[in-house]
């Protein structure tokens, strides 16, 4: 049933998932696809697949198999939806393989890129290591607060200016994190007694929408929340007794060597097939436990990458399923030792008014730890699992809160390092702020948290701005832009000018990386206040975004989303930024369900023309809470339609 709804609703987002996880875009786009065909083959995703298929255990493949039975049963008795018909193509039947796919690329797209590695081995070698950790911070320690909310601050310093321009502008390339925000309150700590959790994932915000939501019931289980499109059951939501949830760990789950000497009978040829052209033929390099890649600081050499996915014949996919019959937090804790994708913060809440905290997945101990590309001497190494037992967590507590938000999960000695650099911790900084200003919460005072704009690091960097363009005497540049400023208090709020202002200086000035300060006489500073003086727009237009379909580049911008307001940035619990935001927001009060709810950007259907496609826009723009009936009497009382499907 859950295929077939799936099927009915993001037929063509299924079969576009498909072929980016197997390379396999250009079919259907084009020769502009190709390049981006190119790097997915390179993981082999298709090969991963078959291990895990043959890895699954009985039950899960027979839940693959009903799935996918859905799906096709769907493609077959709906309306072709109209993607295809601008595509003029049919899609291929499902199978369970794809759904494995599906689950394989989300952990690759989670999971520390190759790419990024050889990003920060440029830096490392061109300062041999000395400006690492100056252009790379693991963390902003001035802002650190621990999984349990309580400060860790300490003193950081300020780039220092002897690193090198090639340096700093290999920082400026980093890619944005993907993050989330997840917390948690034990059941002494909540209003009417129970646990409460809060989860409010960030990726790609597109239409269809990239996550799907979902109530599953079956004599065995009964579970809610979201899912991906392509994978069954619940990914994060919750049972009838047991939520959880989960921010991406920003850990280093990859290592990459220099080839040396390769094995001829370790290359494959993969053939691309592409649309209006003719098909084309590249090689890659494998080995049971590494793949090549084009080495990025030398286009002339491979490098070999380690990724622990892919040689792994378990799937994701079988964590999900096991904790949708998850009846408590110490049973889910013995299965997330058992989960083997990209790490996550899993946050998890009973009804027994228990909650925890423990990262879990496939973290190598590599003491490279994403830094650096290895010698191929290093290829001997093994570099086994950190132990899950030896990850951070905290043991189940009903008076504790707990909070995640892609930060640096430890303090003071430990042993591993885990990451290159961990996100910045300034949306923990202010989550920790919120739940302190409080002793007791309720599933209202969660929800206007997940809605929350202020920026703590925003209103440090505005007043550095303000004091040392003012200690530039005779600077008549930027007056305006800085009397804006003087008085902000750092909300990104969708009426605010000075949001604006600030953000396009930030940008200016440091782009995307942490915020470190500026120097009074900086060029760069200068110029960007004379470009925020003309800044007119408050940050509702400035900051705001529209949900794009992916074929909205290729001038079908008619099936696009709704427009959203600027509200939040990329550092504010409520994060959004051009193409990115919370994919969805979700409150749970364990046990009583219904009294919780989830809520999307978009909507349900990946339909164009479909009454569900965007209704939920306004909702979601109004901050509003969306309910999941849970109960059958909630279920009864709001049902709109029914469906019912025969065998």
């Amino acid at each position: 049933a859950e295929g077939f709804v799936q099927g009915s609703d993001r037929l063509f987002q299924l079969d576009l998932t498909r072929r980016y996880a197997y390379g396999r875009l250009a079919e259907v786009l084009g020769a502009k696809a190709l390049a981006i065909d190119r790097v997915q083959r390179a993981a082999d995703i298709a090969g991963i697949a078959n291990r895990q298929l043959s890895g699954l255990s009985r039950r899960d493949r027979e839940v693959l198999s009903a799935f996918s039975r859905g799906i096709n049963a769907a493609a077959a008795t709906q309306p072709l939806p109209i993607e295809f018909r601008i595509l003029l193509y049919r899609p291929a039947p499902w199978s369970p393989k794809d759904s494995l796919a599906v689950s394989i690329v989300a952990s690759l797209e989670l999971s520390d890129a190759w790419h990024d590695i050889f990003t920060r081995d440029a830096v490392w070698r061109k300062n041999n290591g000395g400006c690492f950790d100056t252009l790379f911070p693991l963390s902003d320690s001035r802002y650190d607060v621990g999984f349990d909310g309580r400060p860790t601050a300490d003193e950081t310093r300020v780039a220092s200016r002897r690193c090198s321009g090639d340096a700093l502008a290999a920082l400026a390339a980093r890619r944005p994190a993907i993050g989330s925000n997840a917390w948690a309150a034990g059941a002494m700590r909540s209003a009417d007694g129970h646990a409460l959790l809060a989860n409010d994932p960030h990726l790609d915000v597109t239409i269809p929408g990239i996550w799907y939501v979902v109530d599953i019931q079956s004599p065995q289980l009964h579970a809610a929340g979201a899912t991906i499109p392509g994978v069954p059951g619940v990914i994060l939501g919750h049972t009838e007794s047991l939520a959880w949830s989960s921010t991406n760990g920003e850990m280093a789950t990859t290592s990459v060597f220099e080839a040396g000497r390769l094995d001829p009978k370790r290359w494959v040829a993969e053939r691309f097939n592409v649309r209006f052209s003719h098909a084309v033929t590249a090689a890659y390099y494998r080995t049971p436990r590494e793949f090549g890649v084009p080495d990025e600081n030398d286009r002339t050499k491979v490098a070999l990458v380690r990724w622990p996915v892919y040689a792994q014949r378990t799937s994701t996919i079988a964590t999900a399923l096991a904790l949708d019959r998850a009846r408590d937090v110490p049973e889910a804790l013995h299965i997330l030792a058992g989960y083997r994708g990209s790490p996550q913060n899993f946050l998890l809440a009973d009804r027994n008014g228990s909650i925890a905290y423990h990262v879990a997945g496939l973290i190598p101990n590599d003491p490279a730890w994403g830094r650096y590309v290895h010698p191929a001497s290093d290829l001997r190494e093994s570099f086994a699992p950190v132990p899950f037992e030896g990850l951070p967590g905290r043991s189940p507590s009903r008076s504790g809160v707990l909070l995640s938000a892609n930060n640096k999960p430890y303090a003071g000695p430990y042993p591993y390092r885990l990451s290159a650099a961990f996100d910045a911790p300034y949306r923990a900084y202010r989550i920790a702020q919120l739940l302190r200003a409080r002793r007791t919460y309720d599933i209202a005072y969660f929800a206007r948290m997940q809605l929350d704009t202020l920026s703590p690091i925003d209103a440090q960097f505005a007043r550095q701005v303000v004091r040392f363009a003012r200690l530039a005497r005779g600077e008549a540049a930027g007056a305006r832009a800085l009397g804006v400023l003087a008085h902000w208090d750092g909300s990104y709020d969708a009426q605010s000018r000075a949001a604006a202002v600030e953000h396009a200086i930030r940008e200016a000035v440091v782009g995307d990386a942490p915020l470190p300060g500026v120097q009074p006489n900086d060029d760069a500073l200068r110029g960007a206040l004379q470009l925020a003086d003309a800044q007119r727009e408050d940050w509702s237009r400035a900051g705001g975004m529209r949900v794009e379909h992916p074929l909205a580049p290729m001038n079908f911008s008619f099936l696009n989303g709704g427009w959203l307001p600027g509200s939040g940035d990329e550092y504010t619990i409520h994060l959004q930024e051009p193409g990115f935001a919370q994919g969805f927001r979700a409150v749970w009060d364990v046990g009583d369900w219904d009294r919780g709810g989830i809520s999307i950007p978009s909507g349900e259907s990946g339909e164009p023309g479909s009454g569900h496609y965007s209704d939920l826009t306004a909702a979601w723009i109004a901050g509003a809470l969306q309910p999941l009936p849970f109960s059958r009497g909630a279920l009864t009382r709001d049902a709109s339609a029914t469906l019912v499907l025969r065998p």
